[in-house]
């Protein structure tokens, strides 16, 4: 008995030994860096960053130098660029949408009451008295034995949909995922339905709650130049917004009135409805091909560099628009100035750290406010192999008044990165949390799901619902005011003065706890059951 006691001291004593050893002092993420670069990246020197002019060589250069400074090497062959080939379509609308019937007709002002832009390669589209029929969500989702589109032939027509899904503000958990979007919700899915069913066009209306920002987003978002990825695709014509008033003239005008079109479209029996009513619109193009960047660089590993842990985030915002109070500068210093200087932040505390045995690479994309073009783009001509590539972190518009107890994960419930994030979080004295927001649909709103679309782990989190010393409601009143006065807007601008950064680093150093351990040994986190993104991976 005694010399078995003896044994499992020694035994205990080896490992506690061990665990010594294998204990590494993690090196602490820079908050001096993050916000000497999002004060470079965000000021009016990079022109708001956006692809195809000035600013977008500024920015890939800039972020090119900086991680040649760490150490880094390029990432993509002998190259720190991947090259993003995009078409640039300026589209100027007809001055109105004009909505006729037998009563008469409505005269939309452009940018005030509608936008309308299209993907289509062409100098002149329209829509040239295309019949209006009202497609509920505009939705075709067989697992949920649902189609907005049956019974018509949608040739030569326009559907009128929603934003969001039926399941938002239903009431009814089994109603598609409850209060939760799912992708058929995202306006890009709305497109790309139309155009499979054959449509002309299609007209979104917009309501600020399900959609999750105001008119003002859309029409600061929906103006002047657009970019797009060629592809084989069926397109549409048209690809148009209208206001919440304009909507409920149309529907005053049509052979819906008084009819509830929200109740009627979350009934399963839905089925399109003619509105008797006509539209037209004209856009002019301006048609330019070029070729954007995605920035690539790489910390190869010592033991298993075939095997990457990718840290994303987009570089690029929306240059120089529409003026706001006198300025036309969108900086987009929280989106998404914060994000590319936490890839710059935490290479640069790799590069202090102990080499690690599997390789990081930090690729900054462009395009995400596009429509996450850069990401898609690799997600099609990946650099490293998809099935090597252990998992993705990405980080998008980090914005906090303090250091945050809670880390909101989006997309929680999908993969072993929420193991990572939960161990990583309590670390911190932090606690992990589902985005309680799920209904305004960020898992599709950044670069991170195309990653999962290819079956990469992705983490896309941050600390935004509960401060140490900030209550719940201070939390959430202070992001409700950048949603309405800041997102997507030139006022988006950094101030080192003003700025708190603690919370900004306090993620960023989460962020590098993550991969730093994924780095150093070699388990593949898995896809839960139930994801659907869990048979790409499989």
């Amino acid at each position: 008995m005694k010399n078995y006691l003896k044994f499992l001291v020694l035994i205990l004593f080896i490992s506690c030994e061990n665990d010594n050893k294998n204990t590494v002092e993690l090196v602490e993420v820079s908050q001096t860096t993050i916000g000497n670069h999002i004060e470079r990246l965000s000021s009016d020197e990079f022109m708001g960053r956006k692809p195809f002019t000035e600013g977008e060589v500024k920015t890939v250069n800039y972020l090119k130098e900086e991680f040649e400074k760490l150490g880094l090497i390029p990432g993509n062959g002998n190259s720190y660029f991947q090259e993003v080939p995009m078409v640039e379509i300026t589209g100027t609308p007809s001055d109105n949408m004009v909505i006729s019937g037998k009563n008469g007709s409505l005269h939309l002002d452009v940018l005030k009451d509608f936008v309308a832009i299209t993907n289509k390669i062409s100098t002149i589209v329209g829509l040239d008295k295309s019949e209006l029929v009202f497609a509920g969500y505009g939705i075709v989702a067989p697992e949920y034995g649902w189609n907005d589109y049956e019974g018509i032939d949608w040739k030569g027509k326009t559907a009128v949909v929603l934003i969001n899904d039926p399941g938002f503000k239903s009431g009814d958990s089994t109603l598609f995922k409850g209060n939760e979007m799912t992708y058929y919700g995202r306006w890009t899915y709305k497109f790309e339905e139309a155009a499979k069913q054959g449509a002309d066009g299609l007209i979104i209306i917009h309501d600020t709650e399900p959609a999750s920002y105001g008119w003002n987003v859309i029409e600061s978002g929906w103006a002047g130049a657009l970019l797009i990825i060629e592809s084989g695709l069926p397109l549409l014509n048209v690809e148009s917004w209208i206001s919440a008033e304009s909507a409920k003239k149309m529907f005053d005008a049509s052979a819906m009135k008084g009819l509830d079109y929200k109740s009627l479209s979350r009934n399963k029996d839905f089925k399109p409805i003619p509105l008797d009513l006509k539209v037209s619109v004209s856009i002019q193009n301006k048609i330019k091909k070029d070729v954007s960047k995605n920035v690539v660089a790489l910390i190869p590993g010592t033991d298993r560099k075939d095997e990457v842990i990718i840290y994303s985030a987009h570089w690029d915002h929306f240059g120089v628009g529409k003026a706001i109070e006198g300025d036309s500068i969108y900086n987009g210093a929280v989106d998404n100035a914060s994000g590319t200087a936490g890839l710059l932040a935490i290479a640069e505390a790799f590069q202090k750290s102990k080499p690690s045995k599997r390789s990081i690479a930090f690729i900054a994309v462009t395009g995400e406010e596009q429509g996450l073009l850069g990401s898609s783009f690799y997600a099609e001509n990946p650099i490293f192999e998809p099935k090597k590539t252990v998992a993705n972190i990405n980080i998008d518009a980090l914005d906090s008044p303090e250091k945050m107890k809670d880390l909101t994960i989006t997309g929680y419930g999908h993969s072993e990165m929420d193991e990572y994030a939960k161990e990583a979080a309590t670390d911190q004295n932090r606690y992990i949390i589902p985005d309680p927001e799920s209904e305004k649909g960020y898992f599709f709103r950044s670069d991170h799901f195309n990653f999962a679309k290819i079956g990469i782990p992705a983490l896309y989190a941050s600390g935004a619902y509960e401060g140490f010393n900030k209550s719940i409601d201070e939390i959430e009143a202070y992001n409700d005011y950048y949603r309405i006065n800041k997102y997507h807007q030139p006022s988006d601008e950094y101030d080192p003065e003003t700025t708190q950064l603690s919370g900004v680093q306090l993620d960023l150093q989460l962020f590098f706890n993550i991969g730093f351990k994924l780095s150093n040994e070699d388990y593949f986190p898995k896809w839960y059951d139930g994801s659907e993104f869990k048979a790409y991976r499989d």
